[in-house]
């Protein structure tokens, strides 16, 4: 098992197109050449990066329109990212100090902490392919209801970037699997469970090409990433309303923004929110 990196992905002939396919599908490649007729394994990830048809992100396209790729095709991927080469100041400034100082040094300049040997974490990425986690029964429902309710709302909304298909649900699984070994760990978590969907969510709402809305969305992952954290420090599966209002008030959110994250969430049964009070309790396997 490996990563098979591929750049200029939309540059791909139509023919390789179709072969990738059964890859991505199947984790098998069929082989027809020189009289021999087989199939081999192809279990590998698939990490692939594609530029805009028009050399410029149309955000007033789709993302299949933008990228020249068929959304059965972009449906094998478990997460997209949309990854928008915008001006930004302080970003440009940082990225050209950066390069002058490379092409006058002929070196990178100094981190200011110490990285991880390579080493270390080719060693940490090989202890943990070695588990091989399940699934536990009380969280067969759980992932069904997740991916229940995720169609109906994308159905609800009507969005244009939204390929959620069966292949979603064979995403999620993937994804907290993974996240499992990350912890070494042999069985799947709810927690995994909920960071995968999270993940997915984040990932679509990259798609998304109104500003406001996802400047929002991002808010949302914020915010449920501030209340998680805070249930962790305290040991406690549940925050108190109000307290919670304080914290990501110092973060700079509104009331409604909180609100409007705890009803996202709820509805994907990470947490239960008290009718009256508003108080949060975290739901866990």
């Amino acid at each position: 098992m490996g990563i098979c990196a591929i750049d200029e992905f939309d540059k791909m002939e139509e023919s390789d197109r179709t072969a990738i396919h059964e890859v991505m599908e199947q984790q098998t490649v069929s082989i027809a050449k020189a009289g021999i007729t087989t199939s081999l394994n192809a279990r590998t990830a698939i990490l692939a990066a594609a530029n805009p048809a028009w050399g410029r992100y149309d955000m007033r396209r789709t993302p299949a329109e933008n990228i020249n790729l068929p959304p059965a095709l972009l449906s094998r991927f478990d997460l997209l990212w949309l990854i928008l080469d915008r001006a930004d100041m302080e970003t440009d400034l940082e990225m050209a100090r950066h390069v002058v100082h490379v092409h006058q040094n002929l070196e990178s300049p100094a981190l200011g902490f110490t990285p991880l040997e390579p080493s270390v974490l080719r060693a940490y990425i090989s202890a943990a392919r070695r588990v091989i986690p399940s699934v536990p029964r009380e969280l067969e429902e759980y992932i069904a209801t997740a991916y229940s309710s995720i169609r109906q709302e994308e159905a609800k909304s009507n969005a244009p970037t939204s390929y959620t298909t069966i292949r979603t649900l064979l995403s999620i699984l993937r994804i907290s699997i993974a996240l499992a070994r990350l912890r070494f760990s042999e069985t799947v978590a709810q927690s995994d469970v909920d960071e995968a969907l999270r993940l997915m969510q984040m990932s679509k709402y990259s798609l998304y090409s109104d500003d406001r809305q996802r400047s929002g969305l991002d808010a949302i992952s914020d915010i449920y990433s501030i209340l998680r954290d805070e249930a962790a420090r305290t040991s406690s599966m549940d925050v108190r309303y109000a307290h919670a209002l304080n914290l990501i008030s110092r973060k700079g959110y509104s009331e409604a923004q909180l609100k409007e994250c705890l009803e996202e969430y709820a509805s994907l049964n990470v947490w239960q929110i008290h009718p009256s009070t508003f108080d949060i309790h975290f739901i866990d396997a």
